[in-house]
């Protein structure tokens, strides 16, 4: 390990960084096989090396930034820290949606969409949010056993269908398009996974199943789109937001094209991250029966035994503080990437253009120098007194800079609003010898979690 001082009058503070090479590399591979065989233990590993970590990825030399502050530096200049990579291969899916897009075209689109996440607008989406969850537990029984996983993502894809398009899209429709998100998900993953490119290329039954799934979730989210455009119906929800945005500058709108890459876009991240968000904090609450008691006082008291209502979450203090400590130990968003533009400078290191610099939320989040005993679940740390110790940008579940998540803050309303509807009326118990297995895949997954429903 080295120690490196940023000079004055460079782009970066002064500041001793320590810089290191990861563990463990093995001729041809590097550190591949670690990535893929134990990416979260991995991860969480390299920031003892130093606070820019070199890693083999294969023939090439790639570099994982583990100090928030170098982090940091990547996420907030984006000119010289571009979208690329995994963000090529993700294409695939999400076209040019604001997820993958760069510069220019990446501004634009954002100032286009954010009129359909300004807090009016999340207000009113949370109506069909907690319709659907009551729905939902509606059909619950005592004693039954539920894949947790499996169940928050149903109905997070309702609710991300009903946020996207209000009406007009059945029950049948919807479950077959989250069974090809599903599919194109994971498919996405491993192609990602797999940097050479010649696997997705071959006619295995893997990539015929991936592609028809492709090709029919578009096609689904088309024929929405084409309804709504003939209808010439405003009804409140994103699409008819996405339908009505305009260029700042040209008034032009977004063409059919266009729309689709951000429906499916906002479809992924609305149910993918959110429902194994849900599906971790009831494991957690109920592996930590002492937390979970304060979170049903907490709901009791605010609710009065009614149900609850976007004005009741600001009263949810520690619940949030649940979450919050939920998305520490398990971010939706593991690991990401940015390649230099250009040569550059990064912990006191010269980095040529064209190199992968690797940031993991995974990284940051169980580092003991910025979460002391990282591997407790503690909401406490949450609470306004402890939160503002947490070093400045070591929380990074959404990301930051002009590329963070333009749907954080509806993700986080979401969030809170479901586990204070279930909360509030059911228990849900691990079933004994369970063990959680999180499955990092395009996101962190909980994999088989089986819990059983007992009514509060």
């Amino acid at each position: 390990m080295g120690t490196v001082t940023a000079a004055k009058g460079s782009a970066q503070p002064e500041h001793s960084w320590t810089t290191g090479t990861a563990p463990g590399s093995v001729p041809l591979l590097g550190h591949t096989l670690a990535l893929w065989r134990r990416p979260l233990e991995f991860l969480a590993s390299l920031p003892a090396h130093g606070d820019l970590v070199e890693v083999r990825l294969g023939p090439s030399r790639a570099y994982l930034a583990c100090h928030p502050e170098l982090v940091r530096q990547v996420l907030l200049n984006p000119r010289v820290f571009d979208k690329g990579g995994v963000f090529d291969k993700a294409r695939q899916l999400l076209g040019n949606s604001l997820s993958v897009s760069r510069g220019e075209d990446h501004r634009t689109q954002r100032r286009m969409i954010q009129p359909a996440f300004h807090p009016p607008k999340i207000a009113d989406y949370t109506a069909a949010v907690a319709d659907d969850t009551r729905a939902a537990i509606g059909s619950w029984e005592p004693g039954r056993t539920l894949d947790l996983g499996d169940t928050m993502h149903a109905l997070l894809m309702r609710v991300a269908a009903r946020t996207l398009f209000s009406t007009g899209i059945g029950e049948a429709t919807i479950d077959e398009a989250r069974h090809c998100l599903r599919i194109v998900s994971h498919g996405i993953y491993k192609r990602t996974m797999a940097p050479l490119g010649i696997m997705e290329k071959l006619p295995t039954p893997g990539n015929r199943r991936y592609d028809r799934a492709n090709a029919r979730l578009r096609r689904i989210v088309d024929e929405m789109i084409r309804d709504r455009r003939r209808s010439g119906a405003d009804l409140g929800d994103l699409l008819s937001t996405l339908l009505r945005a305009e260029h700042p500058e040209t008034g032009e709108g977004l063409d059919d094209g266009e729309v689709l890459d951000q429906v499916v876009t906002f479809l992924v991240a609305g149910s993918e991250t959110t429902a194994s968000t849900l599906a971790f904090v009831f494991h957690l609450l109920g592996a930590h029966p002492e937390v979970e008691k304060r979170v049903h006082a907490e709901i009791d008291e605010a609710l009065g035994g009614r149900s609850p209502t976007f004005e009741d979450l600001p009263s949810l203090e520690y619940t949030r503080g649940v979450i919050t400590e939920s998305l520490r130990l398990y971010p939706p968003s593991w690991m990401a990437m940015r390649v230099t533009a250009a040569e550059t400078d990064l912990g006191g290191r010269t980095i040529p253009a064209g190199t992968m610099i690797l940031y993991s939320a995974q990284a940051l989040h169980h580092n003991p120098g910025l979460f002391p005993d990282p591997e407790r679940f503690d909401p406490e740390r949450w609470l306004p007194d402890r939160a503002k110790e947490v070093p400045r940008g070591a929380l990074l579940p959404f990301g930051a800079g002009s590329h963070k998540c333009i749907g954080d803050v509806l993700a986080l309303t979401e969030t809170a609003l479901i586990v204070a509807t279930i909360a509030s009326r059911w228990r849900l118990r691990p079933v004994p010898g369970t063990t959680l297995r999180p499955e990092p895949k395009a996101t962190l997954e909980p994999g088989p979690l089986p819990m059983v429903c007992e009514p509060r």
